[in-house]
Order: C-alpha cells, then sequence, then structure tokens
C-alpha cells in the first residue's frame, strides 16, 4: 500500500535529514552554524499534561568535541501541512520552547507546503503576546523549492528532486521534472528507487499522478527502468482498490445515515479506513437491516 500523502513527506526528511539544511539555506537564506553532522531527534513534545504534542520530525545539528558528546548547536522542526490547521498557530510555538528547553539550542521551525495557498497561509507572522515577540515560520512552498529538470542535478541531490516532483507535478514542467528524477533513480539501488517512486506516488492527488503516467507511457515510458514500470503499475493498482475501498466506504456510511442510524465518529473512521473489499461488502449488505453501527462491526468482526 502506498504511504500516505503526508508521511511520504516526512519521510523524505528522515532518509536525509541535511535536506532541511538545503532547503534552510538554498531557499529560505537562513545562516545556518557550523556543525559536523545532521541527526533525527525525538518528535515528541508531550508535557506532563494529558495532552500529546508531537511534531512530524526533529532534526538536530550537532558539533564534535573532544572527549565529550556532540553539542548541539541548532534544532530545527520540519512540519508537513498540507491544509490550513488553526491549531498550529498554537501548537508550533510550544513546540520550539519545548525543544529549545530540553536542548539548549536555538531551534527552527521549517514548515514543507506542496499548495501554495497553505504555504502563504503558514507563513503568517504569529503573535505570542508578550511585546515584540512574534513567530515568524520559516516556509518552503512551490516558490522555495527548486524545479528540477536535470537529470545531473537530479543525481547529485536525489531527496531534494522528490521535493521537487512533489511541489511541482501540476505546473506543466512537471512531466520533465519526473523525467529527470526517473532518470537519476536508474543508478540507484532497486529497493532504494522503488521507494522513492513510492514516495512521490503517495504524496501526489492521485489525478495529478493519473496525468503524469499518462505522459510517461506516450513519450518516455521506454526509458524507464523496469523496477520504474513495476511502481508505476503497482500505483495504478492501487489506486483503483483504494478508490473502490473508498466508494464502498461512503455507500455503508450514506445506507445508515437514510435508515437514521447514527454513526459515531471513531466507528465512522474505521470503516473509511477499511481497504479489505470483501469486508466492505459484507458490511454494506448489513447496512440495510441492522439496527445500530456497534451492531454492525459486531456482526462481521
Amino acid at each position: 500500500m502506498a504511504l500516505a500523502e503526508h508521511e511520504a513527506l516526512v519521510r523524505l526528511f528522515c532518509e536525509r535529514p541535511d535536506l532541511a539544511a538545503d532547503l534552510l539555506t538554498r531557499s529560505l537564506r537562513v545562516q545556518l552554524p557550523d556543525y559536523d553532522y545532521a541527526g533525527l531527534e525525538s518528535a515528541d513534545f508531550t508535557e506532563v499534561t494529558p495532552t500529546e504534542r508531537r511534531a512530524d520530525s526533529v532534526i538536530v545539528f550537532r558539533r564534535k568535541r573532544p572527549e565529550a558528546d556532540p553539542q548541539p548547536v541548532l534544532a530545527v522542526i520540519v512540519e508537513v501541512q498540507r491544509r490550513q490547521d488553526p491549531g498550529k498557530m498554537w501548537s508550533w510555538p510550544m513546540y520550539l520552547v519545548s525543544l529549545r528547553t530540553r536542548l539548549e539550542c536555538p531551534v527552527i521551525l521549517l514548515v514543507v507546503c506542496p499548495e501554495a495557498s497553505v504555504a502563504r497561509w503558514c507563513a503568517r507572522p504569529i503573535e505570542l503576546g508578550h511585546p515584540g515577540l512574534v513567530l515568524k515560520p520559516l516556509v518552503a512552498g512551490p516558490n522555495e523549492v527548486p524545479v528540477i529538470t536535470d537529470p545531473g542535478q537530479a543525481a547529485e541531490d536525489i531527496e531534494l528532486a522528490v521535493l521537487s516532483a512533489i511541489h511541482h507535478a501540476a505546473t506543466p514542467e512537471g512531466p520533465e521534472i519526473l523525467n529527470a528524477l526517473f532518470a537519476a533513480l536508474h543508478n540507484l539501488d532497486r529497493d532504494l528507487g522503488g521507494m522513492y517512486v513510492d514516495m512521490v506516488r503517495a504524496a501526489l492527488p492521485r489525478e495529478v499522478w493519473d496525468h503524469l503516467e499518462e505522459h510517461l507511457k506516450s513519450e518516455t515510458y521506454e526509458y524507464l527502468s523496469d523496477w520504474a514500470r513495476e511502481n508505476i503499475a503497482k500505483g495504478k493498482a492501487e489506486g483503483k482498490a483504494e478508490g473502490k475501498a473508498e466508494g464502498q466506504a461512503e455507500a455503508i456510511l450514506t445506507v445508515l445515515s437514510a435508515r437514521g442510524i447514527e454513526v459515531s465518529e471513531g466507528i465512522s473512521e474505521k470503516i473509511r479506513k477499511c481497504h479489505d473489499l470483501d469486508r466492505l461488502a459484507a458490511w454494506l449488505r448489513a447496512a440495510a437491516t441492522v439496527d445500530s453501527s456497534d451492531a454492525l462491526l459486531d456482526d462481521i468482526s
């Protein structure tokens, strides 16, 4: 099954934490301190209170010290944002303060937004209340992520090329960007290259991927390696299966609603997340006769 759209982008930074440095220095003109390496840090900001706070990814740049543990010199909180979420205006400042306190080093918030409108929304200053204390998120939207259409440039920085494909796939340059990425992936291990193809496929809206797939078939499909063809075919098959499952799930909920049966948010989510077509078909048949949504799941489970 393809990675979720959100998780595909998060995983990209997990695969290469230095990607955060690329975006900050090249696109957002942020000067980073000297460091020896970058690595992932726990992204859990849960406090003693019951509320759980968890960022998408935390990257820490550390400087080596003789006869001592490496020193954190900068931490970057990476948040992938695909839609407007007013709650982030409250949680993001807390992330920064919590991580700064934990590591005792400067902290930066980097928000990755493939959608231009969401990027503009995320870039708005957040007034914290104290005079002069304003958080201005650093946002990497389509304007900040470079358009990479050269296979050589894509090969030099595969992760940035993947990010370019995700941010610009729907533009006229989309097919050329994907072409460059696939050409660069030819030199990678089969499984690693397949993982990156899967990331792009998962992060793109289905209609965008289908459009790119048609272009690849008509113009450059013959140049793709076997594993790339397999991943594209897998993506189409999974897309059809997922679409059918989504349709079945909505039909179940529609039948229950039409019969006046109340469905809790938890049960609704369980039905929508199910991709077992046989189970969904059984639920759909049962939806016509059950007395409650709980009974629907109990009967089939």
